[in-house]
């Protein structure tokens, strides 16, 4: 099909490489948003960068909504890819988008609406929520760019495609990093130029995955951007994607209850501890979100067409991969939490309260890369429900562990140790049920 790549023959660990380095590159990229603002906002003070990561707790519930369009691409258009009929990886790539604008305008309008009734859920100082309540609503009109930015990235992974997300993404930090410094401290605006900024860079991405498929045809002559949704397609995109951005949404949720009491315990040196901390240890999480997105690619075309062999052959090579990175990571965060979190907050009582949270999380990056990586497993066959149940019941684990840990005096630092011990809890489990379902949902498809 054009411009589309067959996953199904050839060098299994080349074609994981190459598919996983520009996605890895294109999460970094991403991830360089958020740590841009914050870099640049840290130095107006750690109550603007508290502001800031009240907001980006949000932002990351859009991302997580947004998941239910990434997903339902990689998945329906991989597999259709894989099945060799390009009528229906191109239905499925057109209902995808059209989804995605529906939900971005029907969020960011209530984000927008219910701006600082949201913010007040922190309880931060009034000037600090107002700061917030703009900054949100600002980045909230952005979400449709965001949204349909998602949405196609899904599709050109899905084609094995996935330099052009990178270098599209790219080209969108490099406009952020540029404006950041420009309107915070050369006009003067502060947070306000730090969300303006971002979303200047976020709507250049749009326009740029538009002009690639619409221009230059990238993938498939005369495609259709938005169309009258069908059932058939929107059902099964929304049936995979769904139990991906619900646990992911929820998992938001989660951590909007953490930074209440993370503030409570620590006021806006707590809650900036546990956001900017977020940020920092996604470092770890884009790695292992992009060997298990090349993963799921992988796994969908090769289920689709029967080669169960590769599909084990993959697992198991990302599985080392990523666990030689974790490995890396533990090690950085335990031995130089304090020196990793100045670098975004050079105030010391902010990047001593950060360093112990790094120190703290850092027991469980190996855990939290081996249930991402085992996801993109379940992702690939199509099967995004157990990923999903077992996300769910430990994050939520979260609110009554760290409760009782406060309870028990240990004020913040119990806080983060309720996030390592369901981290590790959630990596073991998900490797349990894989192992258990394996032979019979890889054997089924073979036979």
């Amino acid at each position: 099909m054009k411009g589309t790549k067959n996953l199904t023959q050839g060098p299994i660990l080349r074609q994981l490489f190459t598919l996983a380095m520009p996605i890895m590159a294109t999460s970094f990229i991403q991830m360089a948003y958020s740590l841009t603002d914050m870099a640049w906002v840290g130095r107006l003070g750690s109550e603007a960068i508290a502001a800031v990561g009240s907001v980006g707790i949000l932002t990351w519930m859009s991302t997580a909504i947004a998941l239910l369009n990434k997903v339902g691409a990689e998945v329906n258009v991989g597999q259709a890819i894989g099945a060799q009929d390009e009528q229906a990886a191109r239905n499925f790539a057109s209902n995808n988008i059209t989804l995605a604008l529906l939900i971005s305008v029907l969020w960011g309008a209530i984000l927008f609406i219910f701006a600082r009734p949201i913010i007040s859920i922190y309880e931060l100082q009034p000037h600090i929520e107002d700061m917030a309540v703009e900054y949100l609503r600002i980045i909230s009109t952005a979400l449709p760019f965001v949204f349909l930015s998602t949405a196609f990235t899904g599709t050109f992974n899905a084609a094995g495609r996935s330099k052009i997300p990178f270098s599209i993404n790219g080209i969108g930090l490099i406009t952020n990093i540029i404006l950041d410094p420009l309107l915070i401290f050369g006009l003067g605006w502060g947070t306000t130029g730090a969300a303006i900024a971002t979303w200047l860079a976020e709507a250049i991405v749009c326009f740029l995955f538009v002009y690639q498929l619409k221009k230059k045809k990238i993938l498939w002559d005369n495609f259709i951007f938005f169309t009258h949704l069908k059932k058939q397609y929107a059902v099964r995109i929304i049936k995979i994607g769904l139990p991906v951005a619900t646990f992911n949404t929820l998992f938001a949720f989660v951590n909007m209850f953490l930074g209440r009491t993370a503030s409570e315990q620590g006021g806006h040196l707590g809650l900036m501890a546990l956001t900017t901390g977020g940020q920092i240890e996604a470092i770890t999480w884009n790695t292992s979100q992009g060997f298990a997105t090349a993963l799921s690619a992988f796994v969908a075309q090769n289920y689709a067409a029967r080669q169960v062999a590769r599909v084990l052959k993959a697992y198991h090579t990302t599985l080392w991969m990523t666990f030689i990175f974790g490995t890396f990571c533990t090690f950085i965060f335990i031995c130089y939490g304090n020196e990793i979190f100045s670098i975004f907050v050079p105030e010391k009582a902010a990047y001593e309260t950060g360093g112990v949270f790094l120190r703290i999380d850092g027991y469980s990056q190996i855990f939290m890369m081996l249930e991402i990586t085992i996801q993109g497993v379940f992702y690939g066959i199509g099967r995004t429900m157990p990923p999903a149940v077992i996300s769910v019941s430990c994050n939520y684990l979260r609110i009554p562990m760290a409760l009782l840990f406060v309870s028990w005096g240990w004020g913040l630092p119990g806080i983060w140790w309720s996030v390592t011990i369901t981290s590790t809890m959630k990596g073991i489990i998900c490797l349990i049920w894989f192992m258990a379902i394996k032979k019979k949902a890889l054997s089924y498809q073979a036979d």
